[in-house]
């Protein structure tokens, strides 16, 4: 997702909206409503001499983001610190933070942006660096290029052939001297103060740990990305596989080769064979479709020659509480089922109640025993996202594009909003005041595509859900699903690997070492 905030930039107009962003004060929200949400700031606490707010600053999202998002951890111990807040005798005492103070006069404005997805990189990748400054801060320091997640868990590709680091996206990064990146995660914002409270990845080796500071900005862009729903389900997060990044492709397989050399071990009963071999999907939507496909294709071709005295064992279910890629054109969900059904997966109807280490139960209490589950049901924001003050869909939920693409577009569209800002001298904080925002933003869908396995895949040209359209199945779909996306990756050094992969596993098959 995007959210972009321009925190004090002039823009004060009476609530101007453009399209899903919309303007009001001192902040501009992408993807949002028409409604100012400011954030708390230290500026008030400290007028009321209540410092409560100082020290929750600290505690702002403990619970963790890890998912494509700014993951948070517990909030510093030092005495000092504790002290300044609790036993402080001048109104004007804060807790102290290192990190990069505001621009001076004559320097470019600084533009922070949170996160590393598609938003943020897309939005980086067009900045114009002879105008402003950036600064990235993200507990990961590369996008992933998730239309071809799916196809590392087996072996299709290679895990770096789907991760672009962001100094090659915005080479301003490694090379300016104004400009960085920080590989820390994002717990508190003071809008007043115009700066961001961070935390540092660290495996301690810093002088604290966790390590603390701060960065002002004059424009900041909050791109934090969102977080798989899970929708309560007990057990879920504790035994189920995610689907977002490349750990999360790295530990699906290894888990995967794991019951495979397990199951051929002496003494494994034939019903525990079964439950390892056993690969459970949840959620119909083109991540588990194409996972469930490249799974297929992987048990077709390579498990079934290489190991043979576990091969009928293996066993692929995909479950769904209604119709898979619901979002396709009927007659593409249809050939999807048929097809998936004839490559031995098994497509079930259910709504999952709880998890456990070694079974999943549905709602009609049918147990399913399994030895890998991958947990694929949509996203949601992220805790830090919904611990802002920050305006609400209709069902209470922080507003979040459904699609990369949508966030792509959105960090697009921002980014030629803020060069023209800066090119008009507005970049700097209070220096936009008259510049006019120009047309809204509108996204306009071009169009879904998902791969089914074996050589087959779905492309669905229509622009929404009801209109009429182009609407195509079959090898000629695989030729554009794959010509598409190998010209949608981001560098041609990931082109290049990715074209090799692909060349690579057609005439030698997959590799099915297990390293680490």
């Amino acid at each position: 997702m995007a959210f972009a905030r321009i925190a004090r930039t002039g823009l004060r107009r009476t609530g101007g909206t453009f399209g899903s962003c919309s303007c009001e004060g001192d902040v501009l929200l992408c993807e949002g409503t028409n409604r100012r949400s400011p954030l708390p700031s230290l500026q008030n606490a400290k007028a009321g001499r209540d410092f409560t707010y100082i020290s929750s600053i600290r505690k702002f999202n403990r619970m963790s983001m890890q998912s494509r998002g700014i993951r948070v951890t517990p909030q510093y111990q030092s005495a000092t610190a504790e002290r300044i807040v609790e036993e402080s005798e001048s109104e004007y005492d804060e807790p102290m933070y290192p990190g990069l103070e505001a621009t001076q006069p004559g320097e470019k404005p600084r533009i922070v942006v949170l996160g590393t997805g598609w938003a943020a990189c897309r939005f980086m990748k067009g900045l114009d660096t002879r105008i402003y400054d950036v600064v990235c801060i993200s507990p990961r320091n590369h996008m992933v290029f998730t239309p071809l997640l799916a196809s590392t868990c087996v072996g299709t590709l290679e895990f770096r052939s789907v991760a672009e680091p962001v100094n090659r996206i915005q080479s301003a990064l490694a090379t300016s001297p104004n400009s960085y990146f920080y590989m820390a995660s994002c717990f508190g914002i003071d809008t007043d103060k115009h700066e961001v409270y961070c935390e540092t990845v660290s495996n301690g080796g810093l002088p604290h740990d966790p390590y603390q500071f701060k960065v002002a900005y004059d424009k900041l862009v909050i791109a934090a990305g969102a977080e798989p729903l899970t929708f309560g389900i007990k057990g879920v997060k504790e035994h189920a596989f995610f689907l977002r990044e490349v750990n999360h492709a790295q530990e699906i397989r290894k888990k995967l080769l794991l019951n495979l050399m397990l199951s051929e071990n002496p003494g494994i009963s034939e019903a525990e064979k079964k439950r390892l071999l056993h690969c459970v999907v949840i959620g119909g939507g083109p991540t588990g479709v194409e996972f469930s496909g490249e799974l297929s294709d992987f048990i077709k071709r390579d498990v079934q020659d290489r190991y043979t005295h576990v091969k009928d064992y293996v066993k692929v279910t995909l479950i769904e509480a209604s119709e898979i890629l619901s979002s396709f054109d009927v007659g593409l969900r249809q050939y999807a089922t048929n097809h998936l059904t004839k490559s031995g997966v098994s497509l079930m109807r259910g709504v999952v109640k709880e998890v456990h280490p070694k079974k999943i139960v549905l709602s009609d209490e049918t147990n399913v025993p399994c030895g890998l589950l991958v947990w694929s049901t949509g996203v949601g924001p992220s805790q830090f996202v919904k611990s802002l003050d920050l305006p609400k869909a209709p069902g209470g939920r922080p507003v979040l594009p459904a699609l990369a693409q949508v966030a792509e577009r959105q960090g697009k569209f921002l980014v030629k909003l803020l060069s023209k800002i800066g090119k008009k001298d507005g970049g700097k904080a209070f220096s936009a005041k008259d510049i006019p925002l120009g047309d809204p933003f509108v996204y306009k869908h071009l169009g879904s595509m998902a791969s089914v396995g074996r050589y087959k895949a779905l492309v669905d040209l229509r622009q929404s859900k009801d209109a009429k359209g182009v609407s195509l199945a079959g090898f000629v779909s695989w030729l554009i699903w794959r010509s598409a996306y190998l010209t949608r990756v981001v560098s041609w050094r990931n082109r290049f690997y990715v074209a090799v992969n692909w060349a690579t596993t057609l005439v030698f098959g997959r590799d099915i070492s297990r390293i680490g």
